[in-house]
């Protein structure tokens, strides 16, 4: 593996933790937000959904902008638009400030995040192995630091600029410098390729031009909406569940979510091995199976400490089905890999939105033991979709790994890749050793 790979690879990871960090650090402080600037109950609702749903709108946009330009380059640019945006949040004095620094914060995080997911997929075919997970592993680490950083300053009643300020001034030099090592891992040369059969596609009435076809897409779309809503009904409501109805004290109902951050951190940074090892199909079902056991568990819990149980299962079952969607969708389309990575995380968004008010509309209107049995139900539905992470012209796992024989040029940190024995023939010229996998359709 080339020394540009592995940079490529750390400065990415580095990436993922940053935004952990910024994330956490903002949804951590709504509290103190809402005092800060006097934002009543009812209008705090539209402040907080006006973030995903501008998320939404960066993300759809970064599908056009990343067809003039490259993925590294929005991601070395809105990561720092996200930071500044926070510290925003956190200096303002005036309602319009919030309301400002909210909705470039939700526009540029779209971007970051669509951005960060295909240069994420791109490194992985590179590697030609799983390890989308490993990614997401160091957000979840960057999620626990910043809700750390959070809780002590509270705890120290430090005013949002005195605690966003110094870790503006630490990852904003920070990421700027890691950026000069982001790496397009396939430099190109597969969307290049997938131009001329989504130019054949489109003709014969397939896809859209750009050569992401809704249909096939839409089971990877569920999965998506399905497990941020599992998500969001561990973030937002674990707490009240555990104190309210399950008996936990004030100080015990702290416990669950820092359980699901730790579980699910750990569960990603060991997640690749099982990928390569069971294939992503069979990694995506038993941690749906997980999940649902979980989300059972504390339904029917009698105590609080079972009812932790449950949300410990459900860090280690949801925590691979965000990576490994994503990475499901770069092999469906691996012509248009970066459209499939922009449209699927616009439903990262959708199931944040839903999840919380769904399982509050629930509880309120039945009980909340009744509310966690659908998104158990919603997560359950992940195993008839699972098929749709087979591997298509890559399988990470299960002994079909392919041989990591990258030829990479260094022109603008974009990385081609020479085809392999296991990839099959490629563009007439490019590699006369080339030769098509045992039983491969010419």
């Amino acid at each position: 593996m080339t020394e540009v790979l592995r940079r490529g690879r750390a400065s990415l990871a580095f990436g993922f933790f940053a935004q952990g960090v910024a994330f956490a650090l903002l949804v951590t402080r709504i509290p103190a937000i809402q005092d800060r600037y006097g934002v009543s109950d009812a209008l705090l609702p539209l402040f907080l959904a006006a973030v995903p749903v501008l998320a939404g709108v960066g993300s759809v946009a970064t599908e056009q902008l990343v067809k003039r330009v490259p993925a590294r380059s929005l991601l070395r640019w809105s990561q720092p638009v996200v930071l500044l945006a926070l510290l925003g949040v956190g200096a303002g004095e005036r309602m319009v400030a919030l309301g400002t620094a909210l909705a470039v914060f939700g526009l540029a995080v779209g971007m970051l995040d669509a951005s960060m997911n295909m240069l994420g997929v791109s490194m992985q075919r590179a590697y030609g192995r799983s390890i989308m997970l490993g990614f997401h592993a160091a957000y979840s680490l960057g999620g626990i630091l910043g809700a750390s950083l959070a809780w002590a300053g509270a705890h120290w009643h430090l005013a949002l600029w005195v605690s966003y300020l110094p870790v503006v001034a630490v990852l904003l030099p920070a990421v700027l410098v890691g950026s000069r090592w982001y790496a397009d891992g396939d430099g190109g040369t597969l969307r290049e390729e997938g131009r001329a059969e989504d130019r054949a596609g489109k003709s014969a009435g397939r896809g859209d031009g750009d050569g992401v076809v809704f249909r096939a897409l839409l089971p990877l779309c569920l999965v998506m909406t399905f497990a941020y809503i599992g998500d969001s009904t561990v973030s937002n409501w674990s707490a009240k569940y555990l104190q309210d109805v399950l008996g936990g004290s004030e100080q015990l109902a702290t416990v669950p979510y820092n359980v699901y951050m730790v579980t699910t951190l750990l569960g990603r940074a060991v997640g690749d091995l099982g990928v390569r090892r069971f294939g992503a199909v069979g990694v995506v079902r038993a941690g749906a199976l997980v999940a649902a056991v979980g989300f059972a568990v504390v339904a029917v819990a009698p105590g609080a400490w079972l009812g932790i149980g449950g949300f410990t299962l459900l860090g280690v079952g949801l925590c691979v089905l965000v990576p490994q969607t994503f990475a499901a969708a770069g092999r469906m389309f691996p012509g248009a890999s970066d459209a499939a990575v922009a449209r699927l995380n616009v439903f990262n968004y959708v199931g944040f939105l839903i999840g919380s008010p769904l399982v509050g509309a629930l509880g309120d209107a039945w009980s909340y033991r009744g509310a966690m049995v659908v998104p158990m139900a919603l997560v359950l539905v992940t195993l008839v979709y699972a098929r749709s992470f087979a591997a298509r012209p890559d399988r990470y796992g299960g002994g079909h790994e392919r041989p990591r024989t990258a030829d990479v040029g260094r022109g603008s940190n974009g990385l081609r890749l020479r085809p392999g024995p296991s990839d099959g023939p490629g563009p007439a010229g490019s590699d006369p050793e080339a030769r098509p996998r045992p039983g491969a359709r010419p």
